[in-house]
């Protein structure tokens, strides 16, 4: 009897072999004798013949049958398509191609990197040398009235947030492998997320490029943007400054899933460290179930060790950014808030009280709609999952 299989792609990383629909953005990781099943059924040979080259690699019977019946569970048999795994509440639902690798690959090839490199050296160095450049949120938002300023900072914002996640699909793009995107939500904010799964198909070392692009562009417009205020004092600079920062610095919080996160996790050679520590962290509290206690005791014996102490981390993280909305979004509502009083005043009989009100809903709306993610992963069940780390 022979299987029809999806076409898998297969990693080899030592001991194991990563196993990935890239279709569906589905990856586990199998002991290396699954690899040669699964190599041997692509080829066309039967479930006895499978199980014979089996047999000759571990040097023991292997039970084929029931490795095949765990690949169909994993959605691995070609038996129809499949929907691909959604990783974020609000995602598309087909991967973006588009330009191809070749065209993509000068962006991030060895001379692109040495520039993107140099640029996050510049902007450590005008941080740590040239306070008058760094960004003040109390004064450096407010370049128009604080409701036309803040009402304006979302263009910016969603800007380099774009660009940000562009980033990242063109450098897997130049790997030639696609992405796709979605809207996620970190803590109390609203973040867009490139699902970068498709990542796992590819060795190793290649897969730190896309996790860096966008870290890599902001970096570089950071630097361009420093260096235009030494020749102009164009008042929506430091504004721009304060975006970019924000968000290099947001990046910098891996207890949140952020890019680095994405890093620290093929670094470490996770596969589900999210969860884990998750698990983990509920374990410490008493507050595990019998069915995740199970779950916990299958974990990948990497993901647990790793977790012990990232568990903390994330305790810890939450600090961590407390103190930077009180650095970063603090000063900036309490500006706008302020301006708002004091429009307000005016009644509804004055066209300054419906444009402070107006300001004040497009400013509070991102968090209505991080409330409303948060509500909507819990009425669906929804597991966070390390296939998409950026």
């Amino acid at each position: 009897m022979t299987v029809r299989l999806r076409p898998l792609s297969l990693v080899d990383e030592g001991d194991e072999v990563l196993v990935g629909d890239p279709e569906t953005g589905t990856f586990v990781a199998l002991p290396a004798v699954g690899g040669v099943v699964i190599t041997a059924l692509q080829a066309g040979s039967t479930v006895e013949e499978a199980a014979r080259r089996a047999e000759e690699y571990a040097g023991e019977p292997v039970d084929v049958p029931a490795f095949v019946e765990a690949l169909r569970e994993l959605g691995f048999v070609d038996e129809g398509e499949r929907a691909p795994v959604a990783t974020a509440p609000v995602q598309g639902r087909r991967w973006l191609f588009g330009i191809r690798p070749e065209r993509a690959a000068p962006l991030f090839g060895r001379v692109a990197w040495t520039v993107y490199g140099l640029a996050a050296l510049v902007n450590v160095g005008v941080l740590a040398l040239v306070p008058a450049l760094r960004p003040d949120p109390g004064n450096d938002v407010f370049f128009a009235d604080a409701g036309l300023s803040t009402v304006l900072l979302y263009p910016m914002f969603l800007a380099v947030a774009a660009l940000h996640e562009c980033w990242h699909w063109l450098a897997a793009r130049a790997l030639g492998v696609p992405a796709r995107f979605g809207v996620d939500r970190r803590m109390v904010f609203v973040v867009f997320e490139t699902d970068l799964s498709q990542l796992w198909s590819v060795p190793r070392h290649k897969r730190y490029g896309p996790l860096l692009a966008g870290l890599a562009v902001d970096s570089l417009l950071l630097a361009i943007v420093f260096a235009l205020r030494w020749v102009t004092d164009w008042a929506v600079l430091p504004a721009l400054t304060y975006v970019l920062v924000f968000q290099i610095a947001w990046q910098c919080m891996i207890f949140l899933r952020t890019d680095l996160y994405g890093v620290l996790v093929v670094a470490l050679g996770c596969k589900d460290l999210w969860r884990v520590q998750s698990l983990l962290r509920r374990r410490a509290f008493g507050r595990l179930g019998a069915e995740e206690e199970a779950e916990l005791a299958a974990a990948h014996p990497r993901d647990l060790r790793v977790g012990r102490w990232f568990r903390w981390l994330w305790l810890a993280g939450v600090l961590v950014a407390t103190a930077w909305v009180g650095l970063f979004v603090l000063p900036v509502l309490a500006g706008l808030l302020q301006w708002a009083a004091a429009e307000l005043v005016a009644g509804p009989g004055a066209w300054r009280f419906w444009y402070a009100v107006g300001c004040l809903t497009v400013a509070l709306a991102p968090w209505g709609a991080a409330a409303w993610l948060a509500v909507r992963a819990r009425r669906l069940g929804r597991v966070a999952l390390d296939a998409s780390p950026a």
